[in-house]
C-alpha cells in the first residue's frame, strides 16, 4: 500500500499531465482583474524583444495568452496571470499571501510581537518583502583585526529573500494556507503548502527539479530578475548562509516544506570578532 505523501504524489503527477494549475482557467475572474500596465510596461519589456511585439501585432489578451498567462478560448486570465499582474489574486485564490510574525522567543508558543500580512501580484508582493527585509534584518560591527571592524547581518539578506521568493513559486495555491515567514529569536523558519511534487523526493533533493507552477516560477526572469527561480532553486541559498556560518535546514512534510536560517553566530556573540573567516 502507498502512505499519503506518495499518493499525494501520484494525483499531482496526473494532474501535470494534463496541465500544471498556474495553467488552467480562472473562470470567476475577467481580463480587467488583471494590471495590464504592469504586464505592458513591466513584464513584457523585459521578457519580450520590441521588434517581436511591433512585428506580430497581436491583442492584449492574445500577447497574454501566448505567455500562458491568459485563456482565449474561456476569455479569462489564467491562474498564472492572476498570480503575476492581478489587482486581487486572494480574490480568487485565499492562500495567495504571506503571513509575518515575530515571536519573543524560539517557540511558537512565545509572545507575538509583529503580526503582519502581504498580499497582492507577485512582483508586488515582492516589493513588499523587500521593504520587510530591509525593516528586520539587522547589522553591527564586529572586530576583526585591531585597525578593521566589519559589519555582520544577523542572517544572510539574498539568501532569504530567494527563500521567500521560491516558497511563493512553488507552492500550492489549491491550499487555503499561507506561506509562512516565522521569525524567532534564534533563527528565521519560511513553511510553504505543498510537499515536494512530481519526481522530486527528500533523497534526491536538491539535486532534481520538478515544477508545480512552472509559469510563475519562470515569471521573475521576465519581471525583475535575470534567472528563472527554479533554475537555481535551493541550491544557490545554500552558498549563503555558510558565509554567515549559520546553515539553511529542509524539512520534508506531506503537506509542505520548510527551511530554516539560524542566526548568524558572530551576529550573536559582538565583539568577539572572527579572525580565521
Amino acid at each position: 500500500m502507498i502512505n499519503e505523501s506518495e499518493e499525494r504524489m501520484l494525483t499531482e503527477r496526473r494532474v501535470a499531465t494534463v496541465r500544471t494549475f498556474d495553467a488552467r482557467p480562472c473562470p470567476e475572474a475577467r481580463p480587467d482583474d488583471l494590471e495590464v500596465d504592469l504586464f505592458l510596461h513591466g513584464y513584457r519589456q523585459a521578457a519580450v524583444a520590441e521588434e517581436v511585439v511591433r512585428a506580430n501585432r497581436r491583442s492584449v489578451e492574445e500577447q497574454l495568452a501566448a505567455l500562458h498567462f491568459y485563456d482565449l478560448r474561456r476569455d479569462c486570465p489564467t491562474h498564472a496571470g492572476l498570480l503575476v499582474f492581478g489587482k486581487q489574486p486572494r480574490h480568487f485564490l485565499p492562500g495567495a499571501y504571506v503571513q509575518y510574525l515575530r515571536l519573543g522567543g524560539d517557540t511558537l508558543t512565545a509572545a507575538v510581537q509583529v503580526s503582519r500580512e502581504f498580499a497582492g501580484n507577485l512582483m508586488g508582493l515582492m516589493h513588499s518583502l523587500d521593504a520587510l527585509l530591509d525593516g528586520i534584518l539587522e547589522a553591527r560591527p564586529v572586530r576583526v583585526t585591531n585597525l578593521r571592524d566589519e559589519t555582520v547581518w544577523d542572517f544572510p539578506r539574498s539568501a532569504v529573500r530567494e527563500f521567500l521568493l521560491n516558497a511563493i513559486c512553488h507552492r500550492n495555491y489549491e491550499s487555503n494556507a499561507p506561506v509562512r515567514f516565522h521569525r524567532f529569536s534564534d533563527r528565521l523558519e519560511i513553511t510553504n503548502p505543498g510537499g515536494l511534487y512530481g519526481d522530486v523526493s527528500a533523497e534526491n533533493f536538491p539535486r532534481l527539479t520538478d515544477y508545480r507552477n512552472p509559469i510563475v516560477a519562470e515569471a521573475p526572469q521576465g519581471a525583475w530578475l535575470r534567472e528563472p527561480v527554479w533554475a537555481r532553486g535551493a541550491r544557490r541559498p545554500g552558498v549563503a548562509p555558510r558565509q554567515w556560518q549559520s546553515p539553511a535546514r529542509f524539512t520534508f512534510e506531506p503537506a509542505g516544506v520548510g527551511v530554516s536560517v539560524a542566526k548568524s553566530t558572530r551576529f550573536a556573540t559582538p565583539g568577539t570578532g572572527d579572525r580565521g573567516a
